[in-house]
């Protein structure tokens, strides 16, 4: 929201018109937690997404922007029918890791 008004103020609309509202966005969230004590490697950090990481954890703040940076990711990575390298049926052999199995998959098996 602070990212948004600031943009949108009239003493600093020209000079960030170019600017884009995910970069004021991570500037403000660099700044808040610089002013909170944070290092900046501690507010870089924030911004990258752990695929490990457990989301359902997170306050709907920190969740919305991984949301949005999932969202970046995805438009940069995203092909279109426009694109010169964009393939219709595209097919991609992924390796299947193995699998470990679990005990109640073994007793489950025996049961049907």
């Amino acid at each position: 929201m602070a990212a948004e008004r600031l943009k949108n103020n009239p003493r600093h609309r020209d000079y960030l018109e170019g600017v884009s509202q995910s970069q004021l966005e991570k500037l403000h969230i660099i700044l808040r937690d610089h002013m909170q004590g944070f290092s900046l490697e501690h507010s870089l950090a924030s911004f990258h997404v752990d695929p490990d990481e457990d989301l359902n954890k997170l306050d709907d703040e920190e969740l919305a922007r991984k949301k949005g940076q999932m969202d970046e990711v995805f438009e940069k990575n995203r092909r279109l029918k426009d694109d010169p390298d964009f393939v219709y049926d595209l097919e991609v052999d992924f390796s299947k890791p193995t699998q470990e199995k679990c005990s109640w998959d073994d007793e489950s098996d025996d049961e049907f």
